[in-house]
């Protein structure tokens, strides 16, 4: 009896060991190879992401100068020195302004290793490292050849000291958990991307070891692996509040620095993200739903997102003027959009500001995640707010918003809705089709918007550019549509005419000439609102829609 118990205990042993074996993520791309980031395949969609270029960008921008003064004037104090903030930013505006050249040396000589790269968590208490470590890459690469600027002891302590990622060692894992739990984006493209980097300058130095060869040590195949995922299957934290600001410069130093063939493909990732958003927003107006973070709920403001301050650097490098320039807390996010050598499409450009003749997209992002959906037309943009798909998917619902063309940058400036409740977590807002959003809650209307009409439950509304909005609001249901070149009062009498009955609306709403719609605003989390369209019922799994999917309009 005792041996069979000892049997046993060491089958379980055995059991235990391979299960860890099969599941460690850092095991597997040491022995295979690149690692699969998510286990996610999208259908690409009918919608191809632009990377033409054919504009002529200036050389210099009163914007990024002014942006580099901003920060260049902030304080570095010793404590900043030793934690993940802004240091190293403010050091990078005084060399790019060559100000201050001795004293930026001299904080860069004195500079330690605070931590290691990774998220920080219990058991990583002194993580995040990579923040820092990214941004003196970044100083490297930019500066490493002008001794009279970067002086040759700072750039021999960044070498040997500060930037201490080399060698072909690529982490996908968080730091202290067996190399069981996945690391994020942002994180990794931070850490391996520094990582490539500095191999790529050791070998440009002459450095012959195999060790630093980005190709024999599998670097390279493994950056390219991660960003051929997110270009063909999207970001698992798509449009994050903070990360997807670090993500972007991550991959703005490897399109700046990197070989021919990385290069290319951070500069299409790059692509694909700016595309997203010109399809989603309208005057540099943009609140979409995002994966992380839930303390980042509270935000009401439509214009100062972190990818919209990289977006307003690039733009100041053209010859536009009328646009809204309010970077709000993102600076330092618009300090690395102005340094950095990468210049979005040109469709990217049109698209920020003209809609031509409208269009309707949908946005897939991958099971347990939440699409995107927007509807345009000249003068206006739905944007659906998205669903939550439990607490874990930390996914921020946001209202569905009517964007115009106006000077609004508050939601509470903006037609918006959204329901059940006020509880985000409990939302359903993906109920955006052509010209039209529906919630299970009521719409809320700016009070300096034009009422032309009400009767009842219904109103309608002027607005610019010859917009007119009728909309329908009670607590448990709200409908807007929007129609072009038409007079509001004029039309808000045929759309009451074809939707007479209460009763009706709430899962029925009929254009005047033109298709009957079908929603459940209740619908599960796991489905569109959207029902049919006549008799033709839509494809409500949003779980499995393509990348880019819809109708540009063109």
């Amino acid at each position: 009896m005792v041996k069979v118990k000892v049997v046993a205990k060491y089958i379980v042993l055995f059991g235990v060991a391979v299960l860890f074996l099969v599941n460690n993520i850092q095991l597997k791309s040491q022995i295979l190879g690149p690692v699969k980031y998510r286990e996610v395949t999208l259908k690409p969609g009918n919608i191809a992401v632009p990377h033409e270029r054919t504009r002529e960008w200036k050389n210099e921008s009163a914007f990024a100068d002014s942006i580099y003064q901003v920060m260049a004037q902030m304080p570095v104090t010793a404590e900043m020195l030793v934690k993940k903030g802004n240091a190293t930013r403010i050091l990078l505006a005084r060399l790019l302004l060559k100000q201050d050249i001795p004293e930026v040396n001299t904080i860069l000589q004195s500079m330690t290793v605070w931590g290691n790269c990774g998220s920080s968590w219990g058991l990583n208490p002194k993580g995040d490292y990579d923040f820092t470590l990214t941004i003196l890459t970044t100083i490297l690469w930019k500066f490493g050849e002008q001794p009279d600027i970067l002086y040759p002891d700072t750039k021999k302590h960044l070498l040997e000291v500060l930037l201490l990622e080399d060698g072909g060692s690529f982490s996908y894992t968080v730091p202290r958990t067996l190399g069981l739990v996945m690391e994020t984006e942002n994180h990794i493209l931070m850490t391996e991307g520094s990582r490539y980097l500095k191999n790529r300058w050791v070998r440009l130095e002459g450095n012959t070891e195999r060790y630093y060869d980005n190709v024999a040590n599998g670097m390279e195949e493994k950056l390219l692996s991660l960003m051929e995922e997110m270009k063909t299957n999207g970001l698992y934290e798509f449009n994050s509040i903070p990360y997807l600001g670090y993500t972007i410069t991550a991959l703005l130093n490897l399109e700046a620095f990197a070989s021919e063939k990385v290069r290319n493909t951070a500069r299409e990732v790059l692509d694909y993200i700016n595309w997203s958003y010109a399809l989603n927003s309208l005057n540099l107006k943009h609140f979409p739903p995002m994966r992380r973070r839930y303390e980042k709920t509270n935000i009401r403001e439509l214009t100062t997102d972190y990818h919209g301050a990289f977006i307003k650097s690039w733009l100041s490098y053209l010859a536009i003027e009328q646009y809204d320039k309010n970077i709000g807390v993102a600076i330092i996010h618009s300090l690395m959009g102005a340094c950095m050598p990468y210049r979005p499409a040109d469709r990217f450009v049109e698209m920020l500001f003209e809609k031509r003749g409208g269009h309707f997209v949908r946005q897939g992002h991958g099971p347990a995640a939440s699409p995107e959906i927007s509807s345009a037309g000249q003068g206006f943009l739905l944007s659906a707010g998205g669903v939550n798909r439990g607490e874990k998917s930390e996914i921020v619902t946001r209202p569905v918003c009517l964007f115009l063309n106006d000077t609004a940058d508050h939601l509470s400036e903006i037609i918006h809705l959204s329901g059940p409740g006020d509880d985000f977590m409990h939302w359903n807002n993906t109920g955006v089709y052509k010209n039209f959003a529906c919630a299970a809650g009521a719409v809320s209307v700016p009070p300096h918007l034009q009422e032309v009409a009400r009767e009842g439950a219904w109103s309608a509304y002027s607005g610019p550019n010859d917009v007119s909005i009728i909309i329908y609001s009670t607590d448990q249901l709200g409908l807007v549509a929007v129609f072009e070149d038409v007079p509001a009062a004029g039309v808000f009498r045929e759309v009451i005419t074809e939707n007479p009955d209460p009763d009706m609306l709430t899962h029925q709403f009929k254009f005047p000439g033109g298709p009957l719609l079908g929603y459940d605003v209740k619908a599960e989390k796991n489905q569109w609102v959207m029902v049919s369209v006549d008799d033709h019922q839509l494809d409500r799994d949003f779980d499995s829609w393509p990348l880019l999917d819809g109708d540009l309009g063109m």
